[in-house]
């Protein structure tokens, strides 16, 4: 056996040495490949053979097929941490159990996860459980916080949607299967906390088959005791039953009670199977049982095609089913080749399927970013080839030319520095400055970009400005590294209000970033109400005179205009005109009156606010051969300008959104109350394909600034929007006087 060993050990040696040098003289073929047609030799020879293959660490060089990134999905507060630390715990990555109320777990490390109890961030925790390395991406269940889930959700080829017995289908679930439905990606139910008081394991998952039908198919059965307590899981497939001692698995005996439930569920995935081939189908109406390896085949067909959708369960606190979970993991869920479609752009602009490949030239694709004080960290996942810390690829976004900086293997917040990561794994690169998320890097031989991560739009606005003055700079900065790890919310200067804006998807979102402004760049941040940019145009025509004199002792300053205003229908800005007769003003000051207009209609009379749809005609006027300047015609007409305005029905106009929101029927009433309380019109309501409707309003943009949360709270978060500026309209009387009171307060 030994012997064997070796000479396997030489192969590998000598081959990798050889191709290695290949690979540099620039032959099209990869370590990564090499390597997985000698491992699949290797294990194939030595199959059964006592000792082998000896288990992996997690930073140990693993292939294509022995991989498997899961993204953990679901509502907050389900269990998805929990059931991250319970398989890190199972098999030996972290020798306790952190729990989220104490601020330990290896996926919860983030300051403000800690304070706040919450997940905020997608993160990475991989694991090693029979010679398969399984990429655990831990996901945030609050919406706030739903980039992230992107981010992981591009990463991951499968998906656990995690739900408790306790608190049945929730929001997060349907949000999490509809993920999941958008991308094709096979998936797992995993319902958590069965032990714990008020669980009710049934409930869960008779409304998991009435809401997703017969593809729901457990292949874990609970076991109870007299008082209804669950106190150990049966493998439906193998027929086996464990319980949990010490944090041990152990098995026991299956009870008789169990055995019409394990037959009736084992029947049940006998059928799924048949369904997934032809071959499979005559042999079950044949009669003939098939055999374990038939049924994983089948099952793992089932997941791919997505007609089988298993069922687990457990405890992340006792870590009853974790081991269970991980088995079913390897066996059904696909691994990186089989798993995540990618569309890629090429050079000349055409779009083509990428196909991930062992084989393959490397390259990576930029999933997330972390940028702290302890550096930055774009994480990978490799798609094709193989990667090393001395790798060159160009980065297809920016065309630059970007050599890998060193690459590490992150569990949490801890990294561990490795020399390659092969394709379908999941590691970091550190200290890519120029790299964003979202960017392909690619080996100059095949530059092809891929498609980015599609972040929800952002729909909730607000101020943000230093506390103290002078730290704008600061703000500036510290809110662009912020901008780096989250790409989904967005920053802008609003120049008419004054205000920098920081728009994202909620409000604890925002409090988050102000957090991390103060605890990481020294910035002390205030949010504060975004301003509407109104505008005020004038309703009736008026001519004014303006005159301009000024004596200082030595050449004055003379200018005298006749100007005619009137409101315009559809012209945004100022259309300015003359109709001068005689030169009573020269043609040479035309150029200074329209200045002077240009610079008095940036603030009208009744709150400040830009004239629009303003015609300004200058028809008279006198002149001094002199005192007269373009600096007195100017003045002259600024004083036109205000004498005129008062007397031509000044009103204000109020920008308009064209709103389209989604919901569920049963809230459709709620939410056209809502509207019409926020002075909307309601302007056609569509069904879509899903069950919901769309319903078309156009509503003023000042009654929206809440409207991301109070929609969440109006339609327990299944309600969505999107808005978009239409036109100004004027506002209704009985609302400017409110808005020029709080303009003329804000002046003083």
């Amino acid at each position: 056996m030994l012997s064997t060993l070796h000479n396997y050990t030489r192969i590998y040696r000598v081959s990798f040495d050889i191709f290695r040098i290949m690979n540099k003289i620039g032959i099209e073929i990869t370590v990564s490949f090499v390597y997985n047609v000698l491992n699949a030799v290797v294990d194939t020879a030595l199959d059964g053979v006592e000792g082998f293959p000896p288990e992996r660490s997690s930073f140990t060089m693993f292939y294509a097929n022995s991989i498997r990134n899961i993204c953990l999905l679901g509502h907050c507060g389900s269990g998805k941490t929990a059931l991250a630390e319970s398989l890190l715990y199972m098999t030996g990555a972290i020798d306790r159990i952190g729990k989220n109320a104490d601020g330990n777990t290896v996926c919860d490390f983030d300051p403000e996860e800690i304070r706040r109890n919450v997940s905020i961030s997608a993160s990475v925790a991989p694991i090693v459980y029979k010679n398969t390395k399984i990429n655990i991406l831990d996901t945030p269940g609050s919406f706030d916080f739903s980039g992230a889930v992107m981010e992981a959700l591009r990463a991951a080829d499968a998906a656990i949607i995690v739900c408790s017995a306790k608190d049945g289908l929730t929001v997060g679930l349907e949000k999490a299967w509809k993920y999941c439905q958008e991308r094709n990606m096979p998936r797992f139910i995993y319902i958590s906390k069965v032990d714990e008081e008020n669980s009710d394991y049934n409930a869960t998952f008779n409304a998991l088959r009435e809401k997703f039908g017969n593809k729901i198919a457990p292949v874990v059965v609970p076991i109870w005791d007299s008082s209804k307590k669950i106190t150990g899981i049966i493998d439906v497939l193998n027929k086996r039953a464990f319980e949990m001692q010490n944090l041990k698995r152990v098995e026991i005996e299956v009870p008789e009670d169990k055995m019409s439930v394990i037959t009736e569920f084992n029947d049940a995935l006998k059928e799924s199977v048949a369904e997934t081939s032809d071959e499979f189908m005559d042999k079950f109406f044949g009669g003939e049982d098939f055999t374990y390896s038939e049924m994983i085949k089948g099952m793992h067909t089932g997941v791919l095609q997505q007609s089988l959708v298993p069922v687990l369960c457990g405890s992340g606190i006792s870590c009853l089913g974790s081991l269970m979970l991980m088995e079913h993991i390897i066996d059904l869920l696909p691994n990186p080749v089989e798993g995540n479609y990618h569309k890629a752009t090429l050079a000349d602009g055409t779009t083509k399927e990428f196909v991930v490949s062992p084989g393959g030239v490397p390259s990576a694709y930029v999933f997330k970013t972390v940028s702290d004080q302890y550096g930055k960290f774009s994480f990978i996942k490799v798609l094709s080839g193989t990667i090393t810390q001395d790798t060159t690829l160009v980065n297809a976004r920016t065309g630059e030319t970007e050599k890998l900086g060193r690459l590490y293997t992150m569990c949490g917040k801890k990294s561990t520095e490795i020399k390659e990561l092969s394709c379908g794994d999941i590691g970091a690169i550190g200290k890519m400055e120029k790299v964003k998320t979202g960017d392909t890097l690619c080996d100059p031989r095949k530059v092809v970009s891929l498609k980015g991560i599609p972040y929800a739009p952002a729909c909730y606005s607000m101020a943000i400005a230093p506390k103290t003055k002078g730290q704008e700079d600061k703000l500036g900065a510290g809110l662009i590294r912020l901008n780096e790890e989250d790409p989904s919310f967005t920053l802008y200067n609003n120049p008419e209000t004054k205000q920098q804006v920081i728009t994202g998807s909620g409000d604890l979102q925002l409090d988050v970033l102000v957090s991390k402004l103060k605890s990481r760049f020294g910035v002390d941040a205030v949010l504060s109400p975004a301003k509407v940019a109104y505008r005020e145009k004038i309703k009736k025509r008026v001519e004014a005179h303006g005159r301009h004199k000024k004596q200082t002792g030595g050449s004055g300053q003379f200018g005298d205009v006749w100007i005619r205003f009137e409101p315009q229908e559809e012209q945004d800005g100022l259309i300015f005109a003359e109709e001068v007769f005689g030169g009573s003003v020269p043609r040479n000051f035309y150029p200074a009156v329209e200045k002077g207009i240009q610079e008095a209609v940036q603030k009208g009379p009744l709150a400040g606010y830009p004239m629009v749809n303003l015609k300004a005609t200058l028809y008279d006027g006198s002149y001094h051969p002199v005192d007269s300047n373009e600096m007195a015609f100017r003045m002259a007409a600024i004083l036109a300008f205000k004498e005129a305005m008062p007397n031509a029905m000044p009103t204000l106009l109020e920008p308009i959104g064209a709103l389209s929101v989604t919901i569920p029927d049963s809230y459709m009433g709620d939410v056209i109350g809502d509207l019409n309380k926020r002075r909307g019109r309601v302007m056609g309501m569509t069904p879509d394909d899903e069950g919901n409707t769309v319903v078309e309003a156009e509503v003023p943009m000042a009654e929206m600034s809440s409207y991301a949360i109070d929609l969440r709270a109006m339609t327990q978060a299944r309600g969505s929007f999107t808005m978009t500026f239409e036109r100004y309209e004027e506002v209704p009387k009985a609302n400017q006087a409110k808005i020029i009171a709080e303009a003329k307060e804000h002046e003083n």
